[in-house]
């Protein structure tokens, strides 16, 4: 397996929209496996494509305390969606920072997986927002774009500082890097 590089915001990379995936093979697979480990070794809950500088729409996301749990989302796309919460959310592209976002608590979303079978399912809570979040990413949105540009603007100096001094920002007791 390869660790791959996460891109960090303000990139602009971070902005390109994933591309429909239409072939269904080895490469595919070594590409998600690749996602996966590079999530894992980051310790985050989900990790999509365009995050590792990949223009697909593919998600890797695994909720699961033991960590073995994986779920392969090829071009999900929500097909529905109902009751608002508000979740606290960090972002491997955007270390050390947490901020509250509006998401649906309940989703229903269809999605093809890595064989290219087509599927159905629905999801709530917390990997509600991890799929949503995700699928922003695949759209060149990320959780920043919800909270006002005076917070972006700061996030993206700090995160510069930091790169340039070779730290990483970080805040306690947020469990979840989406």
């Amino acid at each position: 397996m390869t660790l791959l590089n996460i891109l960090h915001y303000p990139d602009n990379k971070l902005r390109q929209k994933g591309h429909n995936i239409d072939t269904f093979d080895e490469k595919l697979e070594k590409i998600a496996t690749d996602m996966l480990e590079t999530m894992y070794q980051s310790k985050g809950i989900g990790l999509a494509a365009v995050q590792v500088n990949l223009p697909i729409r593919l998600i890797v996301i695994d909720i699961s305390e033991s960590r073995n749990e994986p779920l392969f989302l090829v071009n999900p796309l929500i097909i529905d969606k109902q009751d608002l919460i508000t979740f606290e959310e960090g972002c491997l592209s955007v270390p050390g920072f947490y901020e509250k976002v509006e998401r649906y608590n309940l989703i229903n979303f269809t999605y093809q997986d890595l064989t290219g079978s087509k599927h159905t399912m629905n999801a709530d809570g917390l990997l509600s927002v991890c799929v949503q979040h995700e699928i922003d990413h695949l759209d060149g949105k990320l959780f920043v774009d919800y909270i006002s540009q005076l917070k972006r603007d700061r996030i993206a100096k700090k995160i510069k500082k930091a790169e340039s001094s070779n730290t990483v920002p970080s805040r306690k007791n947020v469990p979840y890097n989406i």
